[in-house]
């Protein structure tokens, strides 16, 4: 879609141009004149009007061939400057006898030398004028295609960032149901109990499923639903020390589903037994969470879905360009994650 014209920068251009030259010559007559002719004083004030003439009637031009002709490209061009010229000349040939009556005080050429001289300054000045208005057009289609760029970028991080969170509730729900589906073969109290916290969740994950970042404060209490979950199922083999200063919780941002998978991630990669249960532990350090995990993996191969923590580092790219620190020893697994702040509160849909 081609950009439109920048009219008020081209008015703007237009008086620019009048003034600056009106400044010019007036330097001239005052600085390298003894004394100044009034037929001078009038040269210039027609000199500056001509311009002025010439530069509006080009916008004028410019304008009503945009809007009236299907013309584009070269053959515009070829319309604008047929009639640019053509109108310059003779706004410029119009005003010749006025400048002859004055000039011809002082006897320097005769009326037809006059014309011709008027003819080639109209010529130099539409050209300096076209040379000017293109620049100022220039440098407006490159704004509008910047902004058009920038406008296109950002819907795409949108979707993006929207496809990656979707894909997190598919990948939860499957694990959920089988979890649950194995609750109730093997003790249907726990079954009820579990459903109360997986309704939490699927509550406050379909409030928030626009939105882009959530307080710590929603975040860590869907944390807290999921992990009650884990705890039925996994009972003391599954132990979790959160550490929080609660003066963080609601004046500090996360993207939405943030904690919950890093969770996930350990309680998936790891083995978890009573004689050697799984110790997570999520504190704050530095204006980061935390989350951490003794490091037991599993023996056999885990299939992945690639949605994890990959897809928490891309959302944390996109959103605001930070990135996720893992660290791993012989001993630990540890994710940290930056905290946001209040700016990042307005992405929420």
């Amino acid at each position: 879609m081609p950009s439109p014209l920048p009219i008020k920068s081209l008015i703007r251009l237009n008086w620019l141009l009048v003034f600056a030259f009106t400044a010019i010559i007036s330097l001239y007559f005052i600085f390298l004149m003894d004394e100044i002719p009034l037929y001078k004083v009038f040269y210039m004030v027609m000199t500056a009007v001509g311009i002025g003439l010439v530069a509006f009637v080009n916008v004028t031009i410019l304008i009503l061939l945009t809007r009236k002709s299907n013309a584009q490209g070269k053959v515009l061009r070829r319309y604008r400057y047929f009639f640019t010229y053509t109108a310059s000349a003779t706004i410029y040939l119009m005003l010749a006898p006025v400048f002859d009556y004055f000039e011809h005080k002082s006897n320097l050429y005769p009326f037809p030398v006059y014309l011709l001289i008027f003819v080639f300054s109209s010529i130099l000045v539409n050209t300096v004028i076209i040379l000017l208005q293109d620049f100022m057009i220039l440098q407006a289609d490159k704004s509008h295609a910047e902004l058009e760029l920038s406008q296109i970028k950002n819907a795409h991080a949108e979707a993006t960032n929207l496809l990656l969170k979707q894909q997190i509730h598919p990948h939860f729900l499957f694990n959920a149901l089988n979890t649950l589906k194995a609750l109730y073969r093997k003790d249907p109290g726990a079954g009820d109990n579990y459903i109360v916290h997986l309704a939490n969740f699927l509550r406050a994950s379909v409030y928030n499923h626009a939105a882009k970042t959530s307080s710590l404060a929603d975040e860590l209490a869907l944390l807290l639903d999921y992990l009650e979950m884990q705890k039925i199922r996994f009972g003391s083999a599954l132990n979790c020390n959160i550490d929080l200063p609660l003066n963080i919780l609601n004046d500090h941002y996360l993207p939405s589903f943030s904690l919950q998978p890093l969770l996930e991630n350990a309680l998936k990669h790891n083995e978890l037994t009573q004689q050697s249960p799984l110790v997570v532990n999520i504190f704050c350090s530095e204006g980061r969470i935390v989350v951490s995990n003794t490091l037991k993996k599993k023996n056999l191969n885990v299939t992945s879905t690639h949605h994890g923590l990959a897809n928490l580092a891309e959302r944390y790219s996109l959103l605001s360009g930070d990135e996720i620190i893992i660290n791993e020893n012989k001993e630990a697994f540890s994710v940290s994650i930056k905290l946001l702040n209040n700016e990042y509160s307005d992405h929420r849909g």
